[in-house]
């Protein structure tokens, strides 16, 4: 048995003492919460924010390398010299109604100017579908605007892609042709030459990415594929709100833009020697703790204050439009 002196009493703890662990406990870890929550919302957001502006410079690197080689028609200098063959008739054309191979000219059939790049300004669906028979009713973004490319690529080295359209040309004279290379061309193309592939496009703002209704505003283009061929579309970038060019003109022929227009003319396409290009960006996830109350003035677009949840970036670039400004510093 233990000693008397060696006993004493043995205490748990007091109502008091066990509320204050209680409450300390409680506040630490409510500040590991926090701390966890707002970390997982910065992350989210920066996340967020970064993969907008991954995309949209993305898109905005496409559209300006093809603004950039608009009339680029290898070392055929003079776009009006191409002839399509015969057999390009077959399939979807995407010019104005009535308006035959649209896709494969390159100058306009009545006027005999160039078809190197076309603008839509602050387009409406209806100009879009009077202009280009291939867009869908209501999938154009109203108020953004569209514009069409026609170009060709680097030369082909290796076989020719059946169904691709290509351009050959040896300098002097040029056919557009459908692979395989047809036996009885509609010019004959002689020796050295190049096969260079057919690249047209026209960019636009779709306004839903995946389905019709999703409200994801989308940078896309309509580009020359598959067997028929036609223009298919294909998107580059989602929550992009809006695409504006002003085009830099060349009015006194010496290659350098005098004066940049929104809205040019044929005649003053004629003479587009670069471009200033802009895309709007937003976040595809809204911010539940961000107001944007910011006002966006783009080019000639109307002022947009979005007064959501939605993060935005302005990104854009200029470009020199290396062919055509050849040939006006070259007197063509």
């Amino acid at each position: 048995m233990m000693p008397k002196q060696m006993r004493h009493k043995q205490y748990g703890f007091s109502v008091v003492e066990l509320m204050v662990a209680m409450l300390l406990s409680m506040t630490l870890g409510v500040a590991v919460v926090s701390v966890f929550t707002n970390n997982s919302y910065s992350f989210s957001q920066d996340e967020n924010i970064a993969r907008m502006s991954d995309e949209a410079r993305f898109a905005l690197r496409e559209i300006a390398f093809d603004v950039s080689m608009a009339g680029h028609y290898g070392e055929l200098h003079v776009p009006a010299i191409v002839t399509p063959d015969a057999a390009l008739s077959i399939g979807v054309d995407c010019g104005p109604a009535g308006e035959v191979n649209w896709m494969y000219r390159s100058v306009e059939a009545v006027s005999g100017e160039t078809h190197s790049i076309a603008a839509i300004d602050n387009a409406t669906n209806a100009q879009v579908a009077a202009a280009h028979s291939c867009f869908a009713a209501g999938e154009l973004l109203e108020g953004t605007d569209v514009v069409s490319i026609k170009r060709v690529a680097g030369a082909e080295a290796g076989a020719l892609r059946p169904g691709g359209v290509y351009l050959r040309t040896n300098g002097t004279v040029g056919l557009l042709f459908r692979a395989p290379a047809p036996a009885a061309p509609s010019v004959v193309v002689g020796v050295p030459r190049n096969d260079l592939e057919y690249r047209p496009s026209i960019y636009f703002i779709r306004q839903f990415a995946n389905t019709a209704g999703d409200g994801i505003p989308t940078l896309c283009r309509k580009v020359l594929r598959g067997a028929g061929p036609s223009m298919t579309t294909e998107c580059l970038a989602t929550g992009i709100e809006d695409l504006q060019l002003e085009y830099g003109i060349d009015t006194s022929e010496d290659g350098h833009p005098n004066i940049y227009s929104s809205n040019p003319t044929l005649t003053d396409i004629q003479n587009v020697v670069s471009a200033r290009i802009f895309l709007l960006a937003r976040t595809t996830d809204i911010d539940t703790r961000y107001t944007n109350d910011k006002t966006y003035s783009i080019s000639n677009a109307p002022d947009y204050l979005p007064a959501d949840s939605f993060h935005r970036r302005v990104f854009s670039t200029n470009v020199s439009i290396q062919n055509i400004r050849s040939l006006n510093m070259m007197g063509f």
